[in-house]
């Protein structure tokens, strides 16, 4: 009945809205179980749309969880990455960029993290009073010292 009304339409994103809820609440293996479900909802029902998100947000609540959570992710931050470039999402692709570049930049590789999130950076040409705009000059600046 859910699918009649529309209900599941924005499902993946509503889901990763949660899963954010529960990470910025401390219950990160909450989080990672409605991760789980959102990337189940991608493969089942094809709703990419805001699939980079979701593996973004993953590695962000990885890193939250344990020591091991670092490499898993690294992994899901450049699955995100790929999947944002082939998709042309360009904000997602920052947005997870900005989150490899921080986990690079306390890994040592600062200039790596600024070299590619420099390159996105760049690409933009407006909206840089945005949020994400700002936060990636503001780690650039950072990563530049």
């Amino acid at each position: 009945m859910a699918s009649a009304t529309g209900a599941e339409m924005w499902r993946t994103y509503n889901l990763a809205q949660l899963a954010e809820a529960c990470g910025k609440a401390g219950r990160v293996d909450e989080g990672l179980e409605v991760i789980a479900e959102a990337l189940d909802v991608v493969q089942e029902k094809g709703e990419r749309w805001w699939e980079a998100e979701i593996l973004r947000l993953r590695g962000e609540l990885l890193l939250k969880r344990n020591r091991s959570g670092p490499a898993q992710a690294l992994t899901s931050y450049e699955r995100a990455i790929e999947i944002a470039r082939k998709q042309g999402a360009k904000s997602l692709e920052l947005r997870a960029t900005i989150s490899l570049a921080r986990l690079l930049a306390k890994q040592g590789s600062r200039d790596e993290a600024r070299t590619m999130l420099a390159e996105i950076y760049n690409w933009f040409t407006e909206g840089f009073d945005t949020a994400d705009l700002k936060d990636a000059k503001t780690l650039l600046a950072e990563l530049g010292d």
